[in-house]
């Protein structure tokens, strides 16, 4: 496997920089938002689903509208340069706001700079790796944005455990998403191929894209019905005792593992296939979601299911992708993501919003049964329904 990484493209290389110093902006700040929501802005549950349900699923409008504009111009790189800048500029703007509809605002900007980068930065590593290296392309890039998910919270520990206050750890945000500019400027895209004699119309309909496509869609939007914010999961850890500065790590945590296993998880997946990769990483979020609403209280074992969940995140996220790539027309690649990326994250809206309700006007117990019902279904129908074709699997 380490030659193979070696012959990956420069292309695959410098995203996957790009999503590492990325991510270990976003990180930083991402498990110290509940907290700060809680603490300083006095908001509840419910609040947080809306925050993460309206930024996400705004977000995924745009991947939509970004992958079909990929497809029409067949650039990627300005959407990508302008979607990093946006939100790594944004971000530390949260020290300053008062009330959570301004964080609102800003989690709104920030997803606004991913939806516009994510669908073109995907099709252009698609279009980088060859089929048979595509499951070892978006592993490696799943491992080095977890990578970036280690160094954000760990540098969040460093930073609170200096003394240094809440409201200042998110202005410290600011130098690695200026590093991610940089980089992303000297992405290099691949030559384009002749251009046809009729321009592509914008067409961001599925009538062109195969049935298994669409059937893959569904069980995803049911996946996503129950896979609400991870803030959610925080919140709970706190909840079950684990101290306020400890949070980071535990974040921290689930971020190796992910970032240990992402490589070896999905470049098997180019081996054995994606749908069975998908089939168990799905049981096993339903497994973890079942346990964790449960709990009474802490200890080793919410450590324990913690990392657990890091390996579900290893086995799922870049075989997701994966194969979106293997079932979708070349020349649609970027309309194709961007449904997938539109279907993911409109789903969180409700996803968030139902289990922010549950959690705080039932019991957590119901909010996880619910999360890991859905995904347990998701896998069945994966496996039932779907049918993705053998050379595709």
């Amino acid at each position: 496997m380490f030659a193979a990484l070696r012959q990956l493209p420069r292309t695959v290389w410098l995203i996957g920089l790009l999503s590492l110093l990325n991510d270990s902006a976003s990180e930083m700040l991402y498990p110290l938002i509940p907290l700060y929501l809680a603490s300083v802005l006095m908001a509840g549950p419910r609040a947080l689903g809306i925050i993460e349900g309206i930024a996400e699923a705004t977000a995924s409008l745009l991947k939509l509208f970004s992958g079909v504009i990929v497809d029409r111009t067949r650039r990627s790189k300005p959407w990508i340069v302008f979607g990093y800048g946006l939100a790594g500029l944004g971000r530390p703007l949260i020290a300053f706001v008062s009330s959570w509809p301004w964080l609102l605002v800003i989690r709104f900007t920030d997803r606004v700079g991913k939806g516009l980068r994510s669908s073109p930065r995907d099709a252009l590593l698609a279009a980088s790796a060859g089929p048979d290296r595509r499951g070892l392309a978006f592993g490696l890039h799943r491992a080095m944005d977890n990578a970036g998910a280690v160094v954000g919270p760990l540098l969040a520990f460093a930073l609170l455990g200096a003394g240094v206050e809440l409201k200042q750890v998110f202005l410290w945000s600011i130098v690695p998403a200026i590093l991610c500019v940089v980089l992303a400027l000297a992405i290099r895209e691949p030559p384009l191929a002749p251009r046809a004699a009729a321009p592509r119309p914008f067409d961001w309909r599925m009538r062109d894209l195969p049935p298994v496509y669409k059937r893959y869609l569904v069980v995803v939007g049911l996946f996503t019905l129950g896979n609400s914010s991870n803030m959610f999961l925080l919140l709970r850890a706190h909840e079950l005792g684990v101290p306020q500065a400890q949070i980071p790590l535990l974040w921290a945590a689930v971020s190796v593992v992910a970032m240990l296993f992402s490589t070896p998880l999905s470049a098997l997946s180019d081996r054995y296939g994606r749908e069975r990769l998908l089939v168990g990483g799905y049981l096993a979020y339903a497994g973890f979601y079942f346990v964790l609403g449960g709990l009474g209280q802490g200890g080793l074992l919410l450590y324990g299911l913690f990392a657990f969940y890091g390996l579900f995140l290893a086995a799922t996220e870049g075989v997701e992708k994966a194969l979106v790539a293997d079932l979708a027309p070349e020349e649609r690649r970027g309309t194709a993501f961007g449904w997938f990326n539109l279907i993911a994250g409109i789903t969180l809206l409700p996803a968030s919003v139902i289990f922010g309700g549950l959690y705080q006007a039932a019991s957590p117990l119901l909010a996880f049964g619910f999360s890991g019902g859905c995904a347990a279904l998701a896998a069945l129908l994966l496996l039932l329904w779907v049918r993705v074709p053998a050379s595709k699997a």
